[in-house]
């Protein structure tokens, strides 16, 4: 901060340390919740006693890049830019971010109309892999467009594949989105989705920790995920290998006590290998939207009840169903016979089999009854154990 600053000015603060202090830092966390920010900005930008937690050589380089930080010109940039920054404490700020404890952000940089606070009530994060197959991808639309249709927020990362995926969904069912960035909101990363991220500020929010023209590193992606993680009621993963970077995200949402799901993939995918591993662990098994809005909704959004399609003998009377199956299914067989195999007398049966031939499933065959072609592929598909 320059001389002339007011360091009482909380938000300018705030923005000063997001120039500072990376992403995640608990230290840095630490000596905010214990000393205030005023006074950790103090401490960065005189030549005042070094703060605990840190070796001699890391001190300088915080200090090095307090020296360069100039947050009144961040914070008019981001204003250009159509960027604003929300800080603990503002009305909309998100409170669940707060259950990161000292890594909880020291601010967020938000780009799009819509509040956040609200937003991340009702929100869901939808994960996965960079290079996802093509089921992946479809699975990661689905899910998001059916989250969206029920008026959930699709949380994601912005990054290619499931990221992406997922984005797309919920803008094309004309839902809501918000993509969470590793570098500044004013530079859309990755550059080939400069597009989808534009459009995602314009329909819906693109946020990040760190401040103008701040550029993505490997670590600030890994960090970024805890805020995915901590901002939503669940987190889904679609596609992840062993090494996923999304698995990071499942396993912060975890330890936050948040919902974490997965979307099983076949067992001979190396993409699915990670999203497995969740569900052979605390993870619960989605396949649809449905799913997960019975898991991290309120109570009575239930998911309908799994059956396979119907087929027109489910329609049957459960007393004509029983004639059905107990008529053998290659020959003929006498009115006693089927009558013993239903369990009923002869009189129902017959009547029964009557029925039966007006809806086109038994024909007679001299004194006895036989199962029409219709009826035995009905019937046959029905005994099929699997």
């Amino acid at each position: 901060m320059n001389g002339d600053d007011d360091p009482s000015d909380e938000l300018l603060t705030r923005a000063f340390l997001t120039r500072v202090i990376e992403p995640g830092d608990e230290v840095g966390g630490r000596w905010v919740r214990e000393l205030g920010a005023v006074e950790v900005a103090r401490a960065l930008r005189e030549d005042g006693a070094q703060l605990v937690g840190v070796t001699d050589r890391r001190w300088a380089g915080l200090r090095a890049r307090a020296g360069a930080a100039e947050p009144r010109r961040d914070l008019a940039v981001a204003r250009d830019a159509g960027v604003r920054f929300v800080t603990p404490g503002d009305g909309e700020w998100p409170g669940q971010l707060d259950d990161l404890g000292d890594a909880r952000p020291l601010g967020l940089w938000v780009r799009g109309r819509p509040s956040l606070r609200i937003w991340a009530l009702r929100s869901v994060a939808v994960v996965g892999a960079r290079a996802c197959t093509e089921y992946g991808a479809h699975m990661a639309v689905t899910l998001a467009a059916g989250l969206a249709e029920r008026g959930w927020v699709v949380v994601s990362g912005g990054a290619y594949g499931v990221d992406g995926a997922a984005h797309r969904g919920a803008l094309g069912a004309g839902g809501a989105t918000v993509a969470v960035l590793a570098c500044g909101v004013d530079r859309p990363y990755p550059r080939g989705h400069t597009e989808l991220i534009t459009r995602i500020a314009e329909q819906g929010l693109v946020i990040g920790e760190l401040p103008p023209g701040e550029h993505p590193t490997p670590s600030r992606f890994v960090l970024r995920n805890r805020v995915i993680a901590a901002l939503t009621r669940g987190t889904v993963v679609v596609e992840a290998a062993h090494r996923s970077g999304s698995l990071v995200t499942a396993r912060a949402a975890q330890r936050l006590g948040r919902h974490t799901m997965g979307v099983p993939g076949p067992v001979t995918s190396g993409l699915s290998a990670g999203v497995h591993e969740l569900l052979r662990g605390d993870a619960v098994l989605v396949t649809d939207a449905a799913d997960v809005v019975e898991l991290v909704g309120a109570m009575g959004e239930l998911a309908p009840d799994r059956r396979g399609p119907v087929l027109p003998r489910d329609l049957l009377e459960p007393g004509a169903r029983r004639v059905l199956a107990a008529l053998p299914a290659r020959r003929a067989a006498a009115v006693d016979e089927i009558a013993r195999g239903a369990q009923t007398t002869e009189d129902d049966t017959i009547a029964r089999l009557y029925e039966l031939r007006a809806l086109g499933y038994v024909e007679r065959h001299g004194d006895g009854w036989k199962l029409t072609r219709q009826a035995m592929i009905s019937v046959r598909g029905s005994r099929r154990g699997c």
